[in-house]
């Protein structure tokens, strides 16, 4: 009889310690699947290179986002009043249209936002981008890179497009490295 109950104590041990090694692997899968998208839109290079590296330090999904009509250096010229970035972040009532979707936005609970500051704000494509989607609920975190100037209202611009998500404070964040990207994202 006893050498039965310590062959059933064995096989139960094996068991129990099957099962909970199923649930932590379980566990360690849940926490890889991200819920943090970094979508970016960048007209130079500046802030893809920035966002490739938010989206290293998070573990986040990293997303595109293309417009339509691509901007040329001429659109982009800040100086000429006619150019396509001037008039558009002049006049927040436009949106750009964008070209591509994400997938399943639904399962990201955090959104890093990136783009280039046009006129102390953001341009208008990024509220196209956020109109696009439900956002209620989302944590949307705004980064971008500038020529020289800082956030300004961004936050402000971008919160109509996005009125039910709780929106965390937005930095320009030029040439900055992996770590200063690493400390910024703890911050937040």
């Amino acid at each position: 009889m006893r050498k039965i109950l310590s062959i059933l104590m064995v096989v139960g041990m094996i068991v129990f310690t099957a099962c909970a090694t199923d649930n932590k692997k379980e566990s360690a899968e849940t926490k890889n699947e991200s819920a943090v998208l970094v979508a970016y839109f960048s007209a130079q290079g500046h802030t893809k290179a920035l966002a490739e590296k938010v989206a290293a330090v998070t573990g986040g999904e990293l997303f595109e986002i293309v417009p339509v009509q691509p901007y040329t250096e001429e659109d982009l010229d800040g100086w000429n009043e006619s150019a396509r970035g001037t008039r558009e972040s002049k006049d927040r009532s436009t949106r750009p249209e964008v070209k591509n979707r994400v997938d399943n936005f639904e399962k990201y609970d955090t959104v890093y936002l990136g783009f280039p500051i046009w006129w102390y704000t953001a341009p208008t494509i990024i509220n196209t981008f956020l109109e696009t989607y439900n956002t209620e609920g989302k944590v949307i975190i705004p980064f971008a890179t500038s020529g020289g100037s800082e956030i300004g209202e961004t936050e402000k611009d971008l919160r109509v497009s996005a009125p039910k998500a709780t929106f965390r404070p937005g930095k320009v964040l030029n040439n900055a490295t992996e770590q200063q990207v690493k400390e910024w994202v703890n911050e937040n």
